[in-house]
């Protein structure tokens, strides 16, 4: 039990040394990942309608 008690005791002291970001920062930093996230999956999806519209033409001929 005590091993426990230290290392919530160590993760606490950790987490007071932690630099949480600002407002500001953290809107930036999500508006980042969620245009990240919609360019990626655009591509994706234009990757495999790419790839799907080839098969079909392979197998039509």
């Amino acid at each position: 039990m005590g091993k426990i008690k230290k290392f919530l005791s160590d993760v606490m002291s950790e987490m007071r040394k932690t630099s949480w970001p600002k407002s500001k920062e953290l809107t930036k930093y999500t508006v980042v990942v969620v245009t990240t996230v919609v360019i990626m999956a655009l591509f994706f999806v234009l990757v495999d309608l790419g790839i799907s519209e080839l098969f079909r033409w392979y197998i039509d001929l």
